[in-house]
C-alpha cells in the first residue's frame, strides 16, 4: 500500500481552495471533477439515515444498525433484532451505494450482540470510475450494566478505472493497478452509560492503519443525552490519513420523536480537511415492526458542493420474537 505524501497533500489543499480539480496535462486531456476524492468517497463512512441526519454524531447513542458503522459497542445498548436495507446517493459524483445490515442483541444466551453488513456500488463512474464492496461483521458485550465493549471487522475491495487529479496516487485516484484496495481491517469501541440517559462513547476505526485515505485510521468520541423521545449528542473525530495530515471533524445532532412515530432530526458538521461546514436533516416513520427514514446533508459553501441522501427501510424483528416468547427477559 502506498501512503499519501505531504507534497501530494499540499497540492490537494491548493486545488480544493481553487474550487475545482483537474487532471494533469499528461493525462490526455484536462478534466474537471466536482469534488475532492475524499468527499466524493465520503471517507468510507457508510451512513445510516439516522447517522447522516445527526451530522454523524452517534458514537455515544447510535445503537441498532447504526452501531455496526459508528461504534460496535453500541449494538449491546438495547435489545433489538433489526434488518435494514438502505441506499446512499451523492449526485454530484454519482456515488451510489446500496446494501443491508442485520443486528441481533436478543437471541444469544451469552449476552453477546452481533451484526453483519454488506454494501456495494459505484463512485464517480465518469471520472475515477470506482466500484466498491464493503463487508463488515461486529460483536458487542455488556460488562455489567454500565460498560459496553465492541469489536468490528471490515473487508474493503475497491477497483478504479479512471485517473485522478494527482495521477496514480491514492489520495486522488489510486494506483495503476485497478484493484486499489483489497484489505481487512478492524474497529474497536467502548461506551459507558454514566446514567440511564447520559452516555460516553469512544471508538477507533481502521486500526490496522493501512496508511491511506480510502481506509483512514480515525479515533473519535461522543457525549450524548437521550430519553425515549429526545436525544442530543456531540462528537469529535481525528482523521490521521485522509488529507496527508491529522484533521478533525466535529459533529452535533439532535432528534425528537413526534407522536411516538415520526423522528425529526437535525445535525451540523465541520470538516477541517476541506474547511467546510455542513447541515443535515431527516424525517421518517417508525412503526411497531417497520420503519422508513430519509435523510439529507449539504455543504454550506459556494465552491464545494456536496449533497448526500440516505433512504432506509427497517424491519423490527424483535417485536415478533418478543411477542411470541422466543426470547427470555424483558425488553429494555
Amino acid at each position: 500500500m502506498r501512503c499519501v505524501t505531504r507534497g501530494g497533500a499540499a497540492v490537494v489543499g491548493a486545488a480544493l481552495a481553487a474550487g475545482s480539480w483537474t487532471v494533469p496535462a499528461e493525462a490526455q486531456e484536462i478534466k474537471e471533477t466536482p469534488l475532492a476524492p475524499q468527499l466524493a468517497y465520503a471517507y468510507g463512512e457508510n451512513e445510516t439515515a439516522r447517522s447522516l441526519a445527526m451530522g454523524g454524531a452517534v458514537r455515544a447513542l447510535g445503537n441498532g444498525t447504526t452501531g455496526i458503522y459508528a461504534n460496535p459497542a453500541n449494538m449491546a445498548l438495547s435489545r433489538v433484532y433489526r434488518i435494514e436495507a438502505f441506499g446512499q446517493l451523492t449526485p454530484e459524483v454519482t456515488r451510489a451505494l446500496g446494501g443491508a445490515t442485520i443486528v441481533d442483541s436478543i437471541t444469544s444466551s451469552t449476552r453477546i450482540s452481533g451484526g453483519l453488513s454488506a454494501l456495494g456500488g459505484v463512485v464517480d463512474p465518469k471520472g475515477l470510475g470506482r466500484t466498491v464492496v464493503d463487508v463488515r461483521a461486529a460483536v458487542a458485550y455488556p460488562i455489567g450494566d454500565r460498560v459496553f465493549v465492541g469489536l468490528g471487522g471490515r473487508y474493503l475491495f475497491m477497483t478504479q478505472e479512471g485517473i485522478g487529479p494527482l495521477g496514480t496516487s491514492k489520495i486522488s485516484g489510486g494506483l495503476s493497478d485497478s484493484a486499489i484496495v483489497d484489505d481487512f481491517t478492524f474497529d474497536a469501541g467502548v461506551t459507558v452509560r454514566v446514567t440511564e440517559k447520559l452516555h460516553i462513547g469512544l471508538v477507533g476505526q481502521n486500526l490496522t492503519h493501512p496508511g491511506h485515505g480510502l481506509l483512514p485510521t480515525t479515533f473519535g468520541g461522543g457525549i450524548g443525552y437521550g430519553s425515549k423521545d429526545f436525544s442530543i449528542e456531540g462528537d469529535v473525530v481525528a482523521d490521521f490519513d485522509a488529507w496527508g495530515r491529522t484533521t478533525v471533524r466535529a459533529m452535533a445532532g439532535g432528534e425528537y420523536l413526534a407522536g411516538d412515530h415520526y423522528p425529526l432530526r437535525v445535525g451540523y458538521r465541520f470538516d477541517e480537511g476541506p474547511s467546510v461546514h455542513m447541515m443535515s436533516a431527516g424525517i421518517g416513520y417508525i412503526g411497531k415492526e417497520f420503519a422508513i427514514e430519509l435523510s439529507g446533508r449539504r455543504t454550506l459553501s459556494s465552491s464545494i458542493n456536496a449533497t448526500m441522501f440516505v433512504l432506509s427501510l427497517t424491519y423490527h424483528l424483535e417485536q415478533r420474537l418478543l411477542s411470541k416468547g422466543q426470547v427470555a427477559a424483558e425488553a429494555e
